[in-house]
């Protein structure tokens, strides 16, 4: 591939068209490589080939070797001195919420939130996050370096909100700034636990599916809380509470 046609893939439009997306950096290369995700290709530097060798030929990597500079040239990152990957979006099936936590976020915008989102997914073993229509991309590169290789682990589906939750007889748990403290609340076993944007929390439309609402004690003078963030205590208090 030209490097016209790797920095094509920073632009959803392009990533949609070829089912392709950018991966990038030593630690997410290696999760890529590790993964059974279906790589297209690989460019690294020498480096990173000699510390890698193992594992590049026990999976049958092929790469193509390039400078850091050029890493730089074809991808996002302002600095990369291992590798890039070009890898073929998966297919994936659309999950029923009937066993452990399934992640729904409502109009999330920021690539760096929704990828440590996945990232706090991943370390609390919840392996499905559903995102309204109007959720950034799942493929978006800045998603996928926040993810630190958690994005192998965790599937990700775009739906209209209102339409899947009424589908579900899982409880629906949202995070609001007025319910039962997520200290208090008994979580159940099973369900959904939904999160609002950075910026209008949870839309009118999917509250209404909301069948219990819970927020996160506040003892300090902050307004609001990061949504990754939020997700993070939430997801620790049901995790545990099991």
């Amino acid at each position: 591939m030209t490097a016209k046609a790797i920095r094509s893939l920073i632009d959803k439009k392009y990533r949609d068209n070829t089912k392709k997306f950018l991966v990038e950096g030593e630690k997410n290369v290696l999760e890529l490589i590790r993964s059974d995700i279906q790589i297209d290709s690989v460019f690294a530097t020498k480096e990173f080939q000699k510390k890698h060798r193992l594992l590049l030929e026990e999976k049958n990597v092929r790469v193509q070797s390039v400078e850091a500079s050029e890493l730089v040239a074809y991808g996002t990152l302002e600095h990369n001195n291992d590798a890039l990957a070009i890898a073929i979006q998966k297919k994936m099936t659309f999950p029923e919420a009937t066993e452990g936590v399934t992640l729904v976020v409502d109009d999330i915008r920021d690539p760096g939130n929704l990828g440590t989102l996945i990232r706090i997914a991943d370390w609390y073993g919840v392996k499905n996050i559903v995102c309204s229509e109007t959720s950034v991309d799942w493929y978006n590169p800045k998603v996928i370096n926040s993810t630190m290789g958690s994005f192998t682990r965790v599937q990700c589906f775009y739906t209209n909100l209102p339409n899947f939750l009424n589908k579900q007889k899982a409880p629906k748990i949202g995070t609001f700034l007025k319910g039962t403290s997520s200290h208090e609340f008994v979580f159940p076993k099973s369900g959904i636990l939904i999160l609002g944007s950075e910026s209008h929390g949870i839309s009118k439309d999917v509250e209404k599916c909301v069948t219990e609402k819970i927020t996160i004690p506040k003892f300090g003078g902050a307004e609001s809380l990061n949504i990754s963030i939020a997700g993070a205590v939430v997801l620790d208090r049901w995790i545990n509470k099991k």
